[in-house]
């Protein structure tokens, strides 16, 4: 059982009240060092001093808490990275506030919660058949990278897909068909022209109900001319992501308008944005900019995955240093593909996958506390999916 080192000096909460101005005045530097030297588990009521609530900015010095306990409604500062190591646990307590004075209040940000996520999570009519459970088309593989289709493909299947097609190049297609048993793989000829190829891919695709587009993709032109207009010619809805990034990052013009959700990673997102790295605490305003300026819904993966729609960004909670593994990426993508051939918008797809994909990713860490691998991740997504009911008043976040 931890002690709890409670700092009481009224003196100094009267001179750090809700709202008081960041940094920290030199004369409070050294109460944080010593809380911060202290052995004890430190709790912070609302946000730990020296944080701030809005950004999770570190202004010169901050106390790193054990376990924050914010009050009534989540801080957006808090689910950031730059806050993670002084926040501690997070948990956000009701203190009478009701839901109708909450929503009085604009909201710009936006997180999911345990019962958040089951009432979003798609469910199965009594009387679905397979393709109405969902039905994904995964466009990806390469004869060097066959491992990223197949990854793809088998985490659309564990998140409910009915149906998941794969068209991949034909040089792929055996590796695919060692590892793929209940899923379509369709072979595309890499001697025929691309307009062939373009045409047996939408002819596919009108008995599908999503796109995946991009994991383990060739980098040629002939790869890129088959996937700008493959996407051109459909209107599924489509989630992009990986090998995809590479063809479309300077026809992104051709995206606006469309059912669609990008999903990079920092590397990925400064080639997309044309802006360059991305610098620590620069996330949100360079993934704000891109999507109002194109117009996509774009997926920012770290250890707070952010999504932003062009209204509201969300900050997934559920993240996890398990999923910092080879292919856990294309795990992602057939997870939301899957979802968006359930009928859920792009931005909601995304936020349900990615919280989705990292309780998956915690669950296969307690299984497996070194090693976790992409596989372990598909086969935790059902085992990850919490069970209610869960306890009012005080929710544990992370």
């Amino acid at each position: 059982m931890l002690k709890w080192h409670a700092f009481f000096d009224l003196r100094f909460a009267r001179r750090l009240p809700t709202g008081s101005r960041l940094p920290l005045a030199e004369r409070y530097h050294a109460v944080v060092r010593a809380l911060d030297a202290h052995h004890c588990a430190v709790l912070a009521i609302g946000v730990p001093s020296g944080v701030d609530a809005a950004t999770g900015a570190i202004a010169g010095v901050a106390v790193r808490a054990t376990s924050t306990l914010t009050l009534a409604a989540l801080k957006p500062g808090l689910l950031l990275e730059t806050a993670r190591p002084f926040v501690g646990s997070l948990y956000c307590a009701e203190i009478g506030i009701d839901d109708a004075t909450l929503r009085q209040h604009a909201r710009t940000y936006a997180a999911l919660d345990d019962d958040a996520f089951l009432s979003m999570l798609p469910g199965r009519a009594f009387e679905t058949d397979k393709r109405g459970a969902g039905a994904p088309l995964v466009i990806a593989g390469s004869r060097q990278f066959p491992g990223a289709a197949v990854l793809c493909a088998l985490g659309a299947a564990r998140a409910g897909a009915g149906y998941v097609t794969v068209a991949a190049p034909a040089s792929a297609a055996p590796a695919l068909r060692q590892h793929l048993i209940e899923q379509v793989v369709v072979e595309l000829d890499e001697l025929a022209p691309p307009e062939s190829i373009v045409e047996t891919i939408c002819d596919v695709a009108r008995r599908n109900s999503a796109l995946a587009v991009g994991p383990g993709l060739g980098l040629d032109d002939r790869t890129g001319v088959i996937v700008r207009e493959s996407i051109a010619r459909t209107d599924l809805p489509i989630v992009a992501d990986a090998s995809a990034f590479f063809h479309l990052a300077k026809h992104l013009s051709q995206l606006r308008g469309k059912r669609v959700v990008l999903t990079p990673h920092a590397g990925e997102f400064a080639r997309l944005s044309g802006k360059g790295t991305i610098r620590e605490g620069d996330r949100m305003p360079r993934l704000r900019e891109f999507v109002d300026r194109t117009g996509v819904t774009t997926l920012l993966k770290g250890l707070a995955t952010l999504v932003y729609d062009g209204a509201t960004v969300f900050i997934n909670t559920t993240g996890t240093n398990a999923l910092a593994t080879a292919g856990s990426g294309d795990v992602l993508t057939g997870v939301i593909a899957t979802l968006l051939s359930q009928g859920l918008s792009p931005y909601d797809a995304a936020r349900v996958g990615t919280y989705w994909h990292g309780l998956a990713g915690k669950r296969a860490a307690v299984h497996r506390p070194t090693g976790v691998i992409a596989r372990d991740v598909i086969e935790t997504l059902a085992e990850a999916i919490p069970k209610p009911p869960h306890s009012p008043g005080l929710k544990r976040i992370f």
